[in-house]
């Protein structure tokens, strides 16, 4: 069996307690809520997560509460990691059971074993350090921070190997696996960035459609840009070889995170307004479905392929506590 039908076997078995799938009948939201999982004594805004398929764990970055919660997904019980600055991305390798938190208060990446939660080293990159993502190929950790940088960091050096130099702070990237191209949403630059990250220079720059594009993905396969706009909400889609926009469709307000669905040729729009847009890929393009209503300032989203389900974390508001609220296509 080769991977993909691994991967397409695994995402259609794997359910979570109480969970069953079931065909979803014609007309139904695109998107139903399977769960929701409290979190515990968590105040403040909630910024980004990962996922830990090794130890069945969902990471959170509860940026307002200085912490991290590692979310066991099946129990709900969570362990913490307390005395954080302002955490904003998360990254986990499972090769090497490491855990890397990038904390904007103090601009440090900090790295902590992912069996004990211990903390292992730290780097300090500079001012806002924030989002994280993994590349996969060369097992480096790309970092976006400060006025303008994006550094790739080799976790078992625990070093800097390369940075590339932006106008103004990224917000959204993404890492092409199929080559060395990198993408990246610099909102105050009013542009979107194309870069190598092979020789760690900018190559192209495009204008930005709208106004504060911070989310960011991308689809290898179809080689599309998927880009939220919060002025006005837009979802617009580029050719990752040519920038030329592809659509421009209306969206959910103040999105933060965005997500390709490989498997069912969808989009999903993850907003502060309380609701998660998706898009159906059709013969003329993307189309978009009924929104799923979620919670107001839920922004923060990870779609994990591997488990079939969209996690959205939700602030704690009024007398709701916070909690991670889990979408099942």
């Amino acid at each position: 069996m080769n991977q993909s039908f691994r991967l397409l076997a695994l995402a259609l078995s794997i359910t979570l307690p109480g969970c069953g799938e079931a065909e979803t009948p014609a007309g139904a939201a695109p998107l139903t809520i399977a769960r929701t999982i409290p979190l515990d004594h968590v105040a403040g805004r909630i910024d980004h997560l990962a996922i830990d398929l090794r130890h069945r764990r969902i990471f959170v970055a509860e940026l307002g509460n200085g912490s991290v919660d590692a979310v066991d997904i099946d129990t709900g019980r969570s362990r913490r990691i307390s005395g954080l600055k302002d955490p904003q991305g998360i990254g986990y390798f499972p090769d090497r059971d490491l855990v890397a938190v990038a904390s904007g208060g103090d601009g440090t990446l900090r790295f902590f074993s992912g069996e004990t939660l211990a903390p292992t080293g730290v780097i300090r990159l500079g001012d806002d350090a924030d989002n994280v993502r993994i590349d996969q190929n060369s097992g480096l950790i790309a970092v976006g921070f400060g006025s303008g940088a994006i550094s790739f960091i080799d976790p078992a050096r625990q070093a800097v190997i390369s940075t590339i130099g932006l106008p103004a702070h990224p917000e959204g990237f993404s890492l092409d696996p199929d080559g060395p191209g990198l993408f990246v949403n610099p909102p105050n630059a009013h542009s979107v960035f194309f870069a190598d990250r092979r020789a760690a220079a900018v190559t192209k720059r495009l204008p930005a459609g709208h106004a504060m594009n911070f989310p960011l993905a991308l689809d290898p396969a179809s080689r599309t840009i998927a880009i939220a706009y919060r002025w006005p909400s837009r979802l617009v889609l580029l050719d990752q070889e040519t920038g030329s926009v592809r659509q421009d469709l209306p969206t959910c307000g103040d999105a933060d995170d965005v997500a390709f669905d490989a498997l069912r040729a969808r989009i999903y729009v993850v907003c502060g307004s309380g609701l998660v847009d998706t898009f159906q890929k059709g013969a003329t393009g993307y189309e978009r479905l009924p929104a799923t209503s979620t919670r107001q300032g839920a922004r923060t989203g990870l779609f994990v392929p591997e488990l079939n389900r969209l996690f959205v974390a939700a602030r704690a508001t009024g007398n709701m506590a916070a909690a991670l609220i889990v979408l099942r296509p």
